[in-house]
Formats: C-alpha cells, structure tokens, sequence
C-alpha cells in the first residue's frame, strides 16, 4: 500500500477554489449527480489535495475516475483510499474493480479471492469476483461464482444477463435460456432481457421462440438500441440453416433423461447392433481392441462394443448424456467434446472408430473423414450409419437431422484413401413407426 498521498491524478479546475474540503466535497458530488464525472474528479482531488487524509473524499474520487473511464487513476485512488481505511468493504470493492478495468487481471482475481473469503455471503463480492475471473479466462470459475451471487440476490438482472452470455460462450445455451426465460414473469418490461432470450433461442435453433422474445424486445426498446429489428428480419428472411454445436449439445442435454426409453422403445433404434455385426463380419481377430464411440450419447453403443474393447472411450457434445453413460461402468474413458477435436487428439491409435446415428447432426463429412483416417491405426477401422439423401451430398431435412448420398460418402473415402469394406442400406431407427433408410458403412485404412 502507498505511504504517501499520490500526486499524479486530475489537478483541481480554477472553479474549485479557494473552497473549503468539505465544499468541495459537496460540488464534487453535485457535478457527479450532474453526469460530469471528470469535474466531479477534478472537485474531489482538490478535496483531498486540501486534507490527504481525508478518506471519504479520495473514495469519491476513485469512484468519479472509474465512472470516467480513467480505470489505471481510479486504481491509484483507491489504492490511498484504502490505506487510509483498510476496514472499508466499499473501498475494496472499489478497487478490486479498477484492477480489472486497468486490466490488472491476476490483482483483480485475487483481491476478489480475499473479498470472498471474508465474505462468502456477499453478493457483490461473488459479482467482483466472477467478473475479474472472467477477464482472466477462468470461465467454469466464474460460472459458478456467478451461480452462488445469483442465489444470494435472485433479482439481479444485469448479473443473470452476464451468466447467461458467459454459458452461451462456454456452449450451454440451453442453461442460459433455462436462466433467463423464468425472469420474464419479474422483469415483463425490460428489452435487453427479452432480446437476450431472443439471442439464446437463435443459438438453440428454435426460431419461432426466437422470433417472439425479439418482437417484444423491439416493441420494448424505442429506436431499437438493442438491434432487435436486423435479427428479426434475418430470422424472417430464413437465417442460417446448419446445426451448431450448440444446438446439438441443447437437444441432447434436454432430452438426456428419456433418451433410452425413446430411443429403444419408441424409435425401434437398432444403430449400435447393426454396426456390431458388421465389424463382426471383419476377418481377424475381434477382441483387445482400442475403441472411441464417437457422439457416445447415453453408452448404447459401448454396450455393444465392449466385449471387444481392451480400451474403451467415449465423447459426446452433450455433458448430461455423458454423465448417463458414466453411470454404466463400461468405458474407460469418457469426454465432453467435439468428436474431430477428440480424433485429433490422439493421432494414429484407434484400432476402431464407431458413429452411431451421429453423423445426421453433421452435413459436411469431410473434416470428420479426414480426422477419422489421422485417428485410425493403418489396418483400423471406421464404422458408421446416416440417414440416405438420393439427391445431394447431403440436405437438411424438416426434422433437422442430415441425409447423405452413397456417391458422397464414397468420394469421401476415396478422397482420405480409405477401402470401402462394406457400404448398403440399413434402417437405423423409424420415424411414427416407419423405417427411417440409412445407409451403413465400414471404411478400413491401408496398411501402408
């Protein structure tokens, strides 16, 4: 802490003097309460130049020069402020904030550590934290201090509307939304709540829900500040048509739950089995192989492929259907992924790579095909089903699920050098009890 008042900070205007501190004191507030943060700045430094040890006024100071965007001055006022008071929980607030506009990050987090720990039951100091944790990348941190702020003060709308961007960015829209859409009821007229619904339900792919959170937000919002006009119009005009990530890891979350009663009992899904007897058809040995189950979903698929499996792995876009499969004790490892990056990241040591009905949330095939042949040991093989499209490569069907063409797949391989071992029709699942046609295939990877 500082020893001395400093002196590198906003020097007083002619008006300011000659005042006494406290009338200067006073007029530092009215210009702040006017909306003239650097005159207010200039008010309460004179104040303190009159009487350095005048905490309040260099706490008024620090707050005018934050206010002003002058965050690396307000540090230094803050930081005497609280070496003349280093009792005062707003003084420390205060600076714990103007470490992270200074984008003094690792100060920021750890003043906010100190915060917290005094005070767990604060509010703000769980906001002051989970702020400086999100300046400094820590984003699963931050969650979760924004969850502990957000139960201390359940009404906090700027905070939600914060934790709600932050799980977007991390990939979980659907929590975002499940966090926003209840607000509604409390804060019925506030624009920037329902545009920022209006923005989750575009990243979960839900346009009609989109579309009436935007609606209300333009209406709300005179002159449009928010910007609710141009996403509407693109929403009206058809917006994007593919399947983010986020979308996908959304609808599986949701539907984690139910997923095997659905699947197997409504769906007549038979995917992992009709793999199964196809890389059972393969010559050679069949057992102590190191298997990845891609989009693993709930471990429908390691059930089938276990008994060959020395090594089992598992990666789903989905954290909840993940956690189901963890609860079946068949795999050897497990990871909340996307299914290249998880190729890719252990290069030429799988003997089999199995896709389940995963490849109908993915249109182009072709990073997936190249990753496949980098993950594959040579003489490794890469099983799967789609959904068959007879016309493109591959479209976007009404239930947003991809079809693709058997002359596709085939150039694909090709192009990635793989042998077609088997390539034929199957029916994966039925839709209102008609067999969906798909197609079934087995790649293998030459030995040299």
């Amino acid at each position: 802490m500082p020893t001395d008042p400093p002196t590198d900070l906003p020097m007083p205007d002619p008006e300011t003097g000659p005042l006494s501190p406290d009338r200067l004191f006073e007029l530092g507030y009215e210009r702040l309460y006017a909306g003239a943060p650097d005159a207010a700045a200039a008010a309460f430094r004179a104040a303190g130049l009159l009487a350095p040890d005048l905490g309040e006024a260099w706490g008024a100071l620090a707050d005018s020069l934050l206010g002003a965007g002058a965050a690396a001055a307000a540090v230094t006022a803050y930081g005497w402020a609280v070496t003349l008071d280093p009792r005062s929980w707003p003084l420390r607030l205060g600076l714990a904030e103007a470490l992270r506009a200074a984008g003094r990050t690792d100060e920021a987090v750890a003043s906010g550590r100190l915060l917290v720990e005094e005070r767990p039951d604060s509010a703000a100091a769980r906001l002051c934290l989970a702020r400086a944790l999100v300046a400094g990348g820590h984003s699963a941190e931050a969650i979760a201090e924004y969850r502990e702020a957000l139960v201390l003060r359940a009404g906090d709308l700027e905070a939600a509307l914060e934790l709600a961007a932050l799980l977007v960015e991390s990939g979980d829209a659907l929590a975002a939304v499940e966090l926003l859409q209840p607000l509604v009821r409390r804060h019925e007229d506030e624009a920037a709540l329902h545009h920022n619904i209006g923005r989750v339900w575009i990243v979960l792919r839900e346009p009609d829900k989109a579309l009436a959170a935007l609606r209300r937000a333009r209406d709300l919002d005179e002159g449009d500040g928010l910007g609710s006009a141009a996403l509407i119009e693109a929403l009206e005009s058809g917006g994007p048509t593919d399947l983010t990530a986020a979308y996908v890891r959304a609808l599986f979350d949701r539907y984690a739950d139910s997923f095997d009663q659905h699947l197997l009992g409504k769906l007549g899904y038979v995917a992992p089995v009709r793999l199964r007897a196809a890389v059972d058809a393969l010559p050679g040995p069949r057992t102590g192989l190191r298997v990845l189950d891609l989009g693993c979903g709930t471990g429908l698929g390691g059930e089938a492929f276990r008994p060959l499996a020395g090594h089992l792995a598992g990666v789903d876009l989905s954290p909840r259907m993940v956690e189901k499969a963890r609860q079946r004790n068949l795999y050897d490892d497990l990871q909340v992924g996307d299914v290249v990056a998880a190729m890719d990241a252990a290069p030429g040591s799988w003997d089999l790579l199995v896709a389940a009905d995963v490849l109908v949330y993915i249109g182009d095939l072709a990073p997936l095909f190249a990753a496949a042949r980098r993950a594959l040991r040579p003489g490794g093989h890469f099983a799967a089903t789609v959904e068959r499209s007879d016309g493109e490569d591959f479209t976007l069907g009404p239930s947003r699920r991809y079809a693709h063409a058997e002359a596709y797949l085939r150039r694909l391989a090709s192009e990635q050098g793989f042998a077609v071992v088997t390539l034929e029709p199957v029916a994966p699942r039925t839709e209102k009890g008609v067999p969906i046609p798909g197609l079934l295939f087995v790649l293998e990877k030459p030995t040299s």
